[in-house]
């Protein structure tokens, strides 16, 4: 029997980007919270440089509740399961994944939110690929635009803008849409290698620009300037310099006194009055103990991964395949980037690549999206192009050989002559969802508790495939501009458990095709919100982190302005 706890007007559930975002414009909106983490508050004494330790197995030592519930996978309903990962890319603490994330703070572009308009406009409805479910979003960009805003100021976004109110500067990225002011800090500073890919592109006749970064380029908001020490990209900041909740939403929540935190609350299911069909609050568990937190409004906050999970799991009379779920929308419209396109470099000299941040780069849009031609190609959309500074030694010992041996003493021999003469480029690219990849419960496999973990139904399409090759020339192109003397293309991934996992539970103003109205709250359970990267239609050619936080603002916001329609 579930311990009953005092109401509260609102209950976030996970304190991520997503909830840890959302929990201030509610605060100061007088509004009483409780937020339910299910890792605990860690400090920059947690958050040493150990490569071992942060990149392969999984920190930190505290609570780890995702490594015990990593999804399952496999490439369609015939396959067999891929091999399972020791190690969730989901982190649970206060701040969530923002902890140990790359940093990298981009917007999504004007074309994302129109794909099925803007591709049939240009060229025709054919163009969009059979079996794809995309749809238009309910908004476009002018209206989350002043989230973004908001995000990059309270924050703390350092970059250069490229479109300043229409203007357009070409030291920034002359393809973003419009964006009111420009980023409170300077971008990050560029090291000789990125000096050198930036110079090789201008050489080419392409735009590139500083990336943006949720990380001080200069002391801001209290807090310190980043040291590039390099172990942050599976780590936390022991300077605090990398922006997450942790460090800016969150304390400034705390200091109104209506932000009450709970760690280490596994929260198993969302409860609803099975007469009205509304949420009535969290049952979690802490420390073996079990308790029921009621509130007027429920805000699913959680991963991907978790916020499926948790509607599934919250079966009752009202909704026996899942809360929100009777018209069999959670799970679908499903995404990851795809990351088949990633190629690496190899050079005549040592780059002076060690340390850094995966922040801290220089970028290309010119073929992001649609801002270039399609019209002869046989794909839509696009990648953003990215090439940083950050080895560490573990890092460099397994770096790619192109073509030598990868074992034995000649194997030895070529690492201790190139390890630091090699770059690996990440290229981020639109994935669109498809009606046969989804995530559902998995049938056999469970958590310590006995829950069902997710399980990923995903494989890429023709479409993600025809897209990397396009993208890896360009890359090719790109490095030996630069002087690299041979590359090499990384491995094809799967749509297995990813850290830009999106879907699930789509926003939309089509009831039937999606979980959630256009502000984040559910269509068939009014008072019942859900934030994260699950309620994304596409996953745009960048990181999702600060669309993440963007949308959660503005569904909070929502909330503290419809108070009364929606909590009653």
């Amino acid at each position: 029997m579930a311990t009953n706890l005092k109401k509260t007007q609102v209950v976030v559930i996970g304190l991520g980007a997503a909830g840890g975002t959302a929990v201030l414009p509610l605060t100061r909106a007088g509004i009483e919270v409780v937020g339910l983490e299910a890792g605990d508050w860690l400090s920059p004494r947690d958050f040493a440089p150990d490569e071992l330790r942060n990149n392969f197995r999984g920190w930190p030592q505290s609570v780890q509740k995702a490594n015990r519930e990593v999804p399952t996978h496999r490439r369609n309903e015939k396959s067999p399961y891929s091999p399972r990962p020791a190690v969730h890319p989901m982190m649970n603490a206060v701040g969530g994944t923002t902890l140990h994330f790359f940093a990298q703070a981009w917007r999504l572009n004007p074309w994302d939110y129109k794909v099925v308009s803007e591709t049939t406009r240009r060229y025709g409805a054919a163009r969009i690929p059979k079996g794809c479910t995309v749809e238009d979003w309910p908004f476009g960009h002018e209206e989350l635009e002043p989230y973004y805003d908001k995000v990059d100021v309270e924050v703390g976004v350092s970059g250069v803008a490229g479109n300043l109110k229409g203007k357009v500067d070409p030291r920034g990225n002359v393809f973003e849409a419009p964006r009111s002011r420009d980023y409170p800090m300077p971008p990050l500073r560029l090291t000789e290698f990125t000096e050198q890919m930036y110079g090789a592109a201008k050489s080419l006749g392409w735009h590139p620009f500083p990336g943006a970064a949720l990380i001080n380029s200069v002391p801001y908001g209290g807090r310190g300037a980043c040291v590039f020490h390099g172990y942050c990209t599976r780590g936390g900041c022991h300077v605090s310099a990398k922006n997450g909740p942790h460090v800016t939403t969150i304390p400034k929540a705390l200091e109104t006194k209506r932000l009450t935190v709970v760690t280490r609350a596994h929260v198993t299911r969302i409860e609803i009055d099975e007469k009205t069909g509304r949420a009535t609050g969290a049952t979690y568990i802490k420390d073996g103990v079990e308790y029921f937190q009621p509130a007027d409004v429920v805000l699913l906050s959680s991963y991907t991964y978790e916020n499926v999970r948790l509607l599934l799991m919250s079966k009752s009379k009202a909704f026996p395949n899942g809360l929100a779920n009777n018209n069999g929308q959670v799970g679908r419209h499903y995404m990851t980037h795809n990351t088949s396109s990633r190629v690496y470099g190899l050079f005549p000299k040592n780059i002076n690549n060690w340390y850094g941040t995966q922040g801290q780069g220089v970028a290309l849009d010119d073929w992001a999206d649609d801002n270039f031609d399609h019209g002869a190609l046989d794909f839509i959309g696009g990648g953003n192009l990215f090439v940083y500074s950050d080895r560490r030694p573990i890092d460099a010992a397994t770096m790619p050989t192109f073509g030598r041996p990868n074992w034995g003493s000649a194997w030895k021999a070529f690492i201790k002559e190139n390890a630091d003469r090699w770059n690996l480029a990440t290229m981020q690219k639109t994935t669109l969802p498809y009606e046969d990849n989804y995530l559902d419960l998995d049938p056999t496999v469970k958590d310590p508790l006995g829950n069902p973990v997710i399980r990923i139904t995903a494989d890429w399409k023709e479409n993600d495939l025809k897209m990397s090759a396009y993208l890896r020339e360009k890359m090719r192109i790109w490095f030996k501009a630069a002087g690299a003397i041979a590359t090499q293309d990384a491995p094809t991934g799967t749509q297995g458990p990813s850290t830009h996992a999106i879907g699930g539970t789509r926003m939309g103003d089509n009831k039937s095709t999606n979980t959630v109205d256009r502000w984040g709250f559910a269509h068939e359970v009014p008072n019942l919100g859900v934030m994260g990267g699950s309620v994304m239609g596409v996953s745009g050619a960048r990181n999702p982190t600060l669309s993440i936080m963007a949308l959660s603002w503005r569904s909070a916001e929502r909330l503290a302005q419809q108070w009364k329609s929606i909590a009653t």
